[in-house]
């Protein structure tokens, strides 16, 4: 009988350490600075890199928290426009894009920050080939898979930020729902972080590459749980999804597929 970890778990790669922790942020909008915060706060990282293309806004962010950092433990923060800064970072999280305009949808982000990305990938890569690249802009799931196509990195070290906020936002309406405290719920939105998304109940979930996964045929990354290890993703849990958590993952699927077949890189 196959031991419980590999019953429980689909290895991707195996775990590795080599104690690197410098963290490069680019983007310095609302969301990129709520990361390097959490990250300083939090103490995950020491040393911590920011990269906007609009010099005097990412100064000044910098500024406000190299002034903070007596708060901090020993924590180096820097900022440039030049991508050079970020060389050697173990991961780079990536939160720049264009806004979404009224009345846009997320899908119709594609394009414009498929363009975006064209000038962010490739240099991130450059000076950090052995980085783990983490994408929060929006729309995440597709992004992710550009993302990956761009920086010709391995699957396990492409993510994206996952359903977790939809996941968040669950939880908080089915407390609110039952009268209780959201730490007390639990479940997980998995498929996209859009429209086609499917709740379930399980762990930790990051934006994957799928392919041969729950039967799904195209190259897309989408939310499911997933463990973690300093080389990236390293094993993806075995859900047994329903038959309609399953058809509305496939649909997830088949809609991240059709939008990806239209982009220009």
């Amino acid at each position: 009988m196959a031991p419980l970890k590999d019953q429980l778990l689909t290895t991707v790669t195996e775990s590795v350490s080599t104690g690197r922790n410098k963290i490069t942020v680019v983007g310095v909008g609302q969301v990129g600075m709520a990361c390097a915060f959490s990250i300083l706060t939090n103490h995950v990282s020491s040393e911590v890199v920011l990269i906007d293309v609009m010099a005097d806004k990412l100064k000044g962010e910098m500024l406000d928290l190299q002034h903070g950092s007596a708060f901090m433990k020993n924590a180096k923060v820097s900022a440039s426009t030049d991508y050079t800064v970020s060389a050697n970072s173990s991961l780079c999280i990536v939160t720049a894009g264009a806004r979404q305009r009224e009345g846009e949808t997320r899908l119709d982000l594609v394009q414009r920050n498929t363009d975006i990305f064209k000038g962010i990938i490739p240099q991130l890569v450059k000076y950090s080939p052995n980085t783990i690249l983490l994408i929060v802009s929006n729309p995440v799931d597709i992004l992710t898979y550009v993302a990956w196509k761009l920086s010709g990195l391995p699957k396990n070290r492409v993510i994206g930020s996952g359903t977790n906020l939809d996941s968040a936002r669950f939880r908080f309406l089915l407390s609110q729902k039952l009268n209780v405290a959201p730490t007390s719920c639990h479940g997980w939105i998995i498929g996209e972080h859009g429209d086609t998304s499917v709740y379930y109940n399980y762990m930790r979930l990051l934006f994957f590459y799928l392919y041969n996964h729950h039967g799904i045929k195209e190259e897309v990354f989408l939310s499911l749980p997933c463990t973690l290890g300093e080389d990236g993703v390293t094993h993806i849990v075995q859900q047994k999804l329903t038959d309609d958590e399953l058809a509305s993952l496939h649909t997830s699927s088949a809609m991240m597929h059709k939008v990806q077949e239209g982009l220009k890189f």
